[in-house]
């Protein structure tokens, strides 16, 4: 069984606002410290003025989920938008060989699970920056880039907050961890050790995210947990109060 109750249904596209749409796929878990901890994952996707499809952190392959994208039309970009969300990037490639892939600086480097990286997120989106913004939160042990659809007003982001709902977490252990870390919905955040690895950076971490609350934030979705559909503006200045 599942440690999560997953949002579902799984691995189906679902809209999320103008040209953007939310897939939710199976658990994972993730190696950390000793053992491993499990995660829901989500992708999200976004159609591009051009009718090419955005992919931000790509879930695990499934037949009747690349069906339902090709509906959506044809695959141009896969983001793996930090140091841990990438894991899944080559089975799309080998699906959509065609579509170019961005990822953050020094994934290359990092990778357990090697992929083509065509384009490095930096200073500027390798897209149109009218229709998605970036900004990179640089970091030392996770760097993360944070995105703006403009179309949709929404915030796309992996870890930067999470937003974990307590009732949906079976293990009474992980419910207390995730209070505890402070990912807790309705006012989750990035946990606190991922809060603390971006110290050394703060300064950086700061101008980052003074960018972001620049966007005129609607909606926020994140890679885990529940997403904001509205207020996002007021969700964001409340949940990166720590690194202003």
């Amino acid at each position: 069984m599942d440690s999560f109750t997953p949002y579902a249904p799984l691995d189906v596209p679902k809209p999320f606002g103008e040209a953007i749409w939310i897939v939710d796929g199976p658990e994972i878990r993730m190696d950390y410290a000793f053992g491993s901890i499990p995660f829901p994952t989500r992708m999200t996707v976004v159609r591009l003025a051009d009718g090419g499809l955005w992919l931000h952190s790509p879930v695990a392959p499934d037949e009747a989920l690349f069906a339902a994208i090709d509906r959506l039309g044809p695959v141009a970009w896969l983001v793996a938008p930090n140091s841990i969300h990438y894991w899944h990037v080559a089975d799309w490639q080998r699906r959509y060989p065609h579509a170019k892939t961005a990822a953050v600086p020094g994934l290359a480097e990092k990778a357990k699970r090697p992929f083509r990286i065509d384009a490095v997120l930096e200073d500027a989106p390798p897209w149109p920056r009218a229709e998605i913004d970036m900004v990179l939160f640089p970091g030392t042990a996770v760097s993360e880039a944070a995105f703006f659809h403009s179309a949709s007003r929404t915030v796309i982001l992996a870890d930067l907050i999470e937003n974990f709902e307590l009732r949906r977490v079976r293990n009474p252990l992980y419910r207390w961890l995730i209070r505890l870390s402070g990912a807790a919905a309705p006012h989750g955040k990035a946990p606190i050790d991922l809060r603390l690895t971006f110290w050394p950076t703060r300064r950086r971490v700061r101008a980052a995210v003074a960018s972001i609350l620049a966007w005129p934030c609607e909606r926020i979705v994140m890679a885990h947990g529940l997403p904001h559909a509205s207020g996002g503006a007021a969700e964001l200045r409340r949940a990166f109060a720590w690194a202003r």
